[in-house]
């Protein structure tokens, strides 16, 4: 069973039907949305409501707050644990800093794009490049279980 972390946004709508596809498969990915051990993820929100009108000297220090903190550690010890890293487009950028972090330190990484997008030269980072549900699939079957 391989240990899957799944890199992609909230706002990502394939992102929960990859999670559900990648445990019927007998993998283990992680889901930022609902992570073992805590009610729900790391949302802004969680840390003040009014997160969008904070000014960047806001945004620095709530930083260390302890929800913050928490959901950093959580998220990062999932991803240090992980054996392989899937990228879900479309998203932002603390997923691919997640999807760079793991193919930097050697993870079996792969990029799921499922709908169209500007082309980006640096995706060639990653082990494969999956353009549709059928080549997702294939990949997830070959990883071992």
């Amino acid at each position: 069973m391989a240990r899957i972390y799944v890199a992609s946004s909230w706002r990502n709508q394939y992102q929960p039907h990859v999670i559900k596809l990648l445990r019927e498969l007998g993998h283990d990915p992680y889901d930022f949305r609902n992570p073992r051990g805590f009610e729900a993820g790391f949302q802004w929100e969680d840390v003040d409501p009014n997160w969008r009108q904070w000014c960047m000297e806001q945004y620095r220090d709530l930083l260390d707050t302890r929800k913050a903190r928490r959901g950093f550690d959580c998220d990062m010890m999932a991803l240090q644990t992980s054996d392989t890293c899937l990228l879900v487009l479309p998203c932002g950028r603390s997923a691919h800093l997640e999807a760079g972090y793991a193919s930097g330190n050697h993870t079996n990484t792969a990029v799921y794009i499922p709908e169209p997008i500007e082309p980006e030269l640096m995706y060639k980072m990653f082990g494969r490049i999956l353009l549709d549900h059928k080549e997702l699939v294939a990949w997830a079957t070959e990883l071992p279980r």
